[in-house]
């Protein structure tokens, strides 16, 4: 346990001098299973990583989900969610913010990133929130909030992580997102409705749309209803794998784009480069982190943690509430990718041992790394807003995310209390 303690704090104050997250985690696990075993094993670790990471098949879903996630922003389909939700909720106290969380959980289901859904909907409905009146902490802080949807609504891009790293089915794991995440709109609409309960001007009304007006709002958001329910389906039904739905999705997402005019030959050759970038960003954190994993697999990190609970007779769900905090207190220093690929090789096997189901864990992961992206002091969307949106000071974000951190923890407790939420739906998954 020592030496994974001494792992930790070197990792940590790496990240602290401003070196990258993924070449500390690689650092800290070369250098520390060449002083555990010996250099050779860990140039041999180090080499059978690199290679490991780069040929495997089933990590091949994730630059597909990347790049449908990113031929979606770029067929602009996150306007027309946005306009549907608007025409049914923006009338009503608060509507607009309704709308935009609304539209976030529809655009992260089809988008599968944070970053990307906050990023998008800061474009398309603050300026339509701040022309109505509210104020910009609510507006902000909605987006801000909202843009953490996208990675928990299945297809998600951290949960196909979470499932290669513990042998999990992705297919399982997509379903059980999908009541939380439902749960989590309600939510996040609750702390609306809380905030212009309180502050009627924060929120004001916009103009009731009729029946017709309504109607026409809803029949333009068919391509994301269509492309969700074919993914998601067939994924379900058995009908091809997760793989084979991500390649589906990306090839459906470039003749949206293309359809819809949006998609020319530079704009094609942005969204390659971005996907690369992102995807290279991912498989660098992950190579990083499996290092550091495999460093802390040969101390005795685990055995001594089991050893722990047994010697304490610690509840298991005392265990579960400690780990939750342990990734509150990591959010605050890391972002979710790092936290979910630098942690959960130590805490699956525990809580595994511990009689819990690995697919309610990994909503309940999910879940408590959201809050990473709205979090103090690194919150990564709320930095992503203040870029954005220059004149909203990241103060004012903050303040503005404070209500829906308060709900997202309302909701963690309910997950971890009530299970079944997370694991009714994945019983039917093939």
């Amino acid at each position: 346990m020592t030496e994974a303690l001494i792992g930790f704090i070197a990792m940590l104050a790496l990240v602290f001098v401003q070196v990258p997250v993924s070449f500390a985690m690689a650092l800290v696990g070369f250098v520390g299973l060449g002083l555990l075993r010996n250099w050779p094993s860990a140039y041999s670790m180090a080499g059978s990583v690199v290679y490991e990471s780069g040929f495997q098949y089933l990590l091949s879903v994730l630059p597909l989900f990347i790049l449908m996630g990113n031929f979606v922003t770029k067929a602009k389909m996150s306007r027309e969610l946005y306009n549907a939700a608007s025409a049914f909720l923006g009338h009503r106290r608060g509507g607009v913010a309704l709308s935009t969380i609304v539209a976030c959980g529809g655009f992260g289901a089809i988008c599968g990133s944070s970053l990307a859904t906050a990023a998008t909907m800061a474009k398309v409905a603050y300026p339509e929130m701040r022309r109505l009146g509210y104020n910009a902490s609510l507006a902000s802080g909605t987006i801000a909030a909202g843009g953490t949807l996208g990675i928990l609504i299945p297809p998600s891009i951290i949960m196909v992580v979470y499932c290669l790293m513990t042998e999990q089915s992705i297919g399982k794991m997509f379903a059980a997102g999908i009541l939380p995440g439902l749960l989590a709109i309600g939510c996040y609409m609750v702390a609306v409705a809380w905030i212009t309960w309180r502050n009627p001007a924060a929120g004001p009304r916009a103009e009731r749309l009729g029946w017709l007006a309504r109607l026409r709002a809803l029949k333009d958001v068919w391509a994301v209803l269509a492309l969700l329910c074919l993914i998601l389906g067939g994924i379900y039904l058995g009908v091809f794998t997760p793989t084979e739905a991500a390649g589906i999705g990306a090839f459906l997402g470039f003749l949206f784009a293309l359809a819809r005019g949006t998609l020319t030959w530079a704009s094609f050759v942005e969204v390659i480069v971005e996907s690369g970038k992102t995807t290279g960003m991912i498989f660098v954190i992950m190579i990083g982190a499996l290092m550091f994993a495999n460093f802390i697999n040969f101390t005795s990190a685990p055995a001594d943690l089991l050893a722990l609970v047994a010697d304490y007779q610690v509840s298991p769900m005392a265990v579960i509430v400690a780990i939750c905090v342990i990734y509150l207190l990591l959010g605050c220093v890391l972002e979710s990718m790092s936290m979910i690929l630098l942690t959960v090789p130590l805490f699956y096997p525990l809580v595994q041992s511990l009689g819990f189901d690995l697919i309610w864990f990994g909503i309940v992961v999910v879940v408590v790394t959201e809050l990473s992206f709205i979090t103090p002091p690194f919150g990564m969307n709320v930095f992503v807003l203040r870029g954005l949106l220059p004149e909203v000071s990241t103060a004012t974000i903050f303040r503005g995310v404070m209500p829906f951190v308060v709900a997202d923890i309302v909701r963690l407790a309910v997950l971890v209390m009530v299970p079944a939420i997370s694991l009714w739906l994945p019983q039917f998954v093939r």
